[in-house]
């Protein structure tokens, strides 16, 4: 099947920054489409019937019929009246950034809370549109911005849709209730939450991937990785993965959904649930693409969506990721107790950055001499089991052996410490 030919079309306005077009294209691409230009408008305001004004949209028109465009994206999202009155000059299919990025999500939802998600973003999406759409269905075929299960809604009434709705929240209230039991069943069993966020495509899956090398060999580690892509939103589902720390306790990671530019509101309020299950994080790690030419922008994004989703103070570890591709000349690579600089890929500064992970959880730790005597080898076992345990010596008294204890769990084996083990 060919790939649909698109022409990006922008409003620039004045006073603000430029827009990321190349984020737009990389969308379309996500997309399976292909990009044949992109045309940029410098406005004072974005034109409430036309998005770029009644006289481009025309010339647009002369411009798709000459290339035999099938698609114009636009870089915002237009209302059901604006779509309506650009096909009625334009013969092509319109679609407007939102509309764009919740098709990519429907192609990329697997699990069933995922599906209901971008359903539920895409209803939210059509019903105010419905008088707009209605009448240009006929001219949207198929392809880019029809996937999924707007698709069908777009047909059904706007009772129906509500109802739908309704449906598809009351599915995912439950959904939500079971992450709370598992949620609730991590903090009794005392295991804490590290975060991966970021802008989409800064290698979060990648990162997780490696941390499960870390914990896993063979056949084990390749079932328990995930779908990691070089693309805008390659994974959506959030994912969660335990990993042992340095110090021998373990944590849970997990990976959202990426972040991005102009994140449809309807994607916000949808995905809030899994979203949220950032605010019960013990530490978020913001992983950034050293590399990314709009670093300091989608950086700035990313923190404004944390700060807008926690809503209160969580420990967050800036880690600069892709560093073995570095381009940069903007940072230094001296990573620090809450800025570092790792290549997931390649698992560069990877023990760095757990042991940074591991002091920010649980606090220090050191590694002791112990002799545990016969009568408490319980005590031997268990640290055996859940701590870095070595040079183990029995005789007829008990066991001699070296074992890293956190600070907070020392006391409880004060007796049984000979010394401290340096280096």
């Amino acid at each position: 099947m060919d790939k649909e030919k698109c022409v990006l079309v922008a409003v620039q306005l004045s006073g603000e920054e430029e827009n990321d077009m190349e984020e737009l294209e990389q969308l379309v691409e996500a997309a399976e489409g292909v990009v044949i230009s992109s045309i940029i408008q410098n406005r004072q305001s974005i034109d409430n019937r036309f998005y770029v004004g009644q006289g481009k949209i025309e010339e647009i028109a002369n411009y798709v019929k000459e290339l035999e465009i099938d698609t114009l994206v636009f870089n915002d999202e237009l209302s059901g009246s604006q779509i309506r009155n650009i096909e009625e000059i334009v013969d092509a299919k319109v679609v407007d950034r939102t509309n764009l990025i919740l098709d990519i999500f429907a192609k990329r939802a697997l699990t069933k809370e995922g599906q209901l998600q971008v359903e539920l973003a895409q209803l939210k999406y059509s019903l105010p549109r419905l008088i707009g759409l209605n009448s240009n269905l006929s001219r949207l075929g198929g392809g880019i911005g029809t996937r999924g299960p707007g698709e069908q809604k777009l047909e059904l009434d706007r009772r129906v849709i509500k109802e739908k709705i309704g449906d598809i929240q009351n599915q995912l209230n439950e959904l939500e209730k079971v992450r709370e039991t598992k949620r609730k069943k991590r903090m009794k069993d005392q295991v804490p939450v590290v975060s991966i966020v970021g802008y989409t495509n800064a290698g979060k899956s990648t990162l997780l991937n490696a941390l499960v090398e870390s914990e896993y060999s063979g056949e084990e580690a390749e079932n328990k990785k995930v779908f990691a892509h070089n693309m805008l939103f390659a994974t959506l589902d959030t994912e969660l993965r335990k990993v042992k720390l340095p110090g021998g306790r373990r944590a849970v990671f997990s990976d959202t959904v990426g972040f991005i530019k102009k994140l449809p509101t309807q994607i916000v309020e949808a995905f809030k649930g899994t979203l949220e299950e950032i605010k019960y994080a013990d530490l978020i790690i913001h992983l950034i693409d050293i590399n990314d030419e709009n670093l300091e922008q989608h950086r700035d994004t990313t923190t404004r969506l944390i700060e807008k989703i926690i809503g209160k103070d969580i420990p967050v570890l800036t880690v600069y990721n892709k560093t073995d591709t570095i381009v940069s000349d903007k940072l230094t690579t001296l990573s620090t107790n809450d800025i570092m600089y790792i290549s997931a890929r390649n698992k560069l500064n990877l023990d760095m950055l757990l042991e940074t992970v591991d002091f920010k959880i649980n606090g220090e730790k050191h590694k002791y001499s112990l002799k545990i005597p016969n009568g408490n080898m319980k005590g031997y076992y268990w640290l055996y089991e859940n701590r870095f345990t070595e040079n183990e010596e029995f005789d007829g008294e008990g066991v001699s052996f070296e074992a890293i204890l956190y600070d907070d769990e020392k006391e409880q084996y004060e007796n049984y410490i000979t010394g401290e083990v340096n280096g």
